[in-house]
């Protein structure tokens, strides 16, 4: 099979033999959870419990504060009784109100789970009844940002989408949930990748993975012949095989490699046609159908050099690892000395583990010492070594001297907006300069400019 890949990047040392070819262990039931009221990438939600009530497994607690189509309910992860609705620390580094639940006798289980109906033939459901229920139960894009998956799935009639993605390159080192999840549910990634097509209409998908998952591609072959809807003649399903090249899981390097196109500036991948889904999000719609079951578990990778027992974990929506039993987590706080939520070069450092695990938590990585890099900023040499490995083919130095100079303008013109905060700059830099935060900052800025910009217009249009 041909491999394909994009310009530029990196190649890093995936750190993923502690945790690889490692099946998907479901946790011991968590005495409580921390779940977030806000999830996803849209419009605040507000809680619809109070404290004192019993809730079961799967049931609404938070949906959209006012009506609008951003936004995507949360659910019950266990069954058991609100404790307390207050703010907590999260994986973002802010603090945002939580619903804490205690569990009750089988709160982890579907024994007395309250799911929607499953729905046995979904290609039968209207456009808008299939899109209903993918909101309904909670699903946001798992790979990161956490984007309400039924607005991905349905976009405007002007920019027509011919080719769905489906995203199994999981380029981060250390993570490998992805491919556990592929290697363990083929069936229901075929049947969530069946259930879009046949939404959006779309005709054409690749299931995209990078090369060290090669192996599966037989068994991902043999699932598309016997997915009954995919073999129907109707649909051009197929693997697509990327080099290992970080960061090759993102959408823009996917479709790079795999489609040939190019996502254009200021655009998102409809504006070349296509549609990427991560392959956790794929299998969560698959559920949601088939089963009635919200988001309300996470399959995560929990890796590092202080967890004594890495591995590939299920875990309920709200679980916080220090609470796990020592024989199931062992972690060694003794060496630990740094915390990432998601991978190690987008994921978030946090301040501790006793954060709880959210929808878009792709894994929890426990460092030690020698794990990390603690050399101070230097000074730009001006050597365009970030430059030269920017997959997006950016000016990162430049954006940072505007940046410094309070030029936001021209940290746009450099490509600002476009950056997807990858990290490869920042890996490459020899004065250890952290210019992905400083970018992280200057979009915090930009949207602040812009807001403050909209607002002051409209101020003028009444006068």
């Amino acid at each position: 099979m041909r491999v394909s890949s994009f310009s530029r990047g990196l190649k890093l040392s995936t750190r993923k033999e502690a945790t690889e070819g490692k099946p998907v262990e479901p946790v011991p039931p968590p005495r409580q959870v921390v779940i977030p009221v806000n999830q996803h990438f849209g419009a605040p939600n507000k809680a619809i419990v109070a404290v004192g009530d019993a809730v079961k497994r799967g049931q609404r607690i938070a949906e959209g504060a006012a009506p609008g189509p951003m936004t995507v309910p949360v659910h019950a992860s266990i069954s058991g009784t609100v404790k307390k609705i207050e703010p907590r620390a999260l994986s973002n580094n802010t603090d945002g109100m939580c619903i804490i639940i205690e569990a009750e006798e089988n709160a982890g289980t579907e024994t007395d789970a309250d799911f929607m109906p499953p729905i046995t033939d979904p290609y039968v459901l209207g456009r808008d009844e299939a899109l209903a229920r993918i909101r309904d139960a909670g699903i946001t894009g798992m790979g990161g940002a956490g984007f309400p998956a039924h607005i991905k799935l349905n976009p405007p009639s002007e920019k027509p989408v011919n080719l769905i993605i489906a995203d199994g390159a999981e380029c981060e080192p250390y993570l490998t949930t992805d491919e556990a999840v592929m290697n363990e549910k083929p069936d229901l990634l075929l049947a969530g990748l069946t259930i879009i097509m046949y939404i959006t209409g779309v005709k054409r998908a690749i299931i995209g993975m990078e090369d060290n998952k090669a192996p599966l591609i037989p068994m991902i072959e043999r699932e598309i012949r016997l997915n009954a809807y995919a073999a129907s003649g109707k649909l051009d399903i197929s693997a697509g095989l990327c080099r290992t090249r970080y960061p090759q899981g993102g959408e823009k390097m996917l479709i790079k490699a795999l489609a040939k196109r190019e996502v254009p500036s200021g655009g998102l991948p409809m504006d070349a046609g296509c549609i990427v889904q991560n392959v956790g999000t794929l299998v969560a719609i698959a559920e949601a159908f088939l089963l009635g079951k919200p988001l309300i578990d996470r399959d995560l990778t929990v890796s590092g050099g202080a967890c004594k027992t890495p591995k590939n974990i299920r875990a309920p929506i709200g679980t916080i690892i220090t609470e796990l039993p020592k024989e199931f987590m062992n972690i060694d706080y003794d060496h630990l000395r740094k915390v990432i939520f998601g991978g190690p070069m987008m994921g978030n450092a946090v301040p501790g583990a006793q954060i709880p695990i959210q929808k878009n938590t792709s894994g929890i990585i426990l460092m030690t010492g020698a794990e990390t890099l603690t050399d101070a900023e230097g000074v730009c040499i001006r050597c365009a070594r970030c430059i030269r490995n920017c997959s997006c083919r950016l000016s990162p130095v430049i954006m940072n001297n505007a940046l410094e100079a309070g030029d936001l303008d021209e940290a746009v013109r450099a490509g600002l907006a476009d950056c997807v905060e990858c990290g490869s700059c920042s890996y490459v830099c020899p004065a250890r300069i952290k210019l992905v935060q400083r970018f992280r900052v200057g979009k915090q800025r930009l949207r602040a400019a812009r807001a403050m910009s909209q607002q002051q217009a409209k101020a003028r249009e009444k006068v």
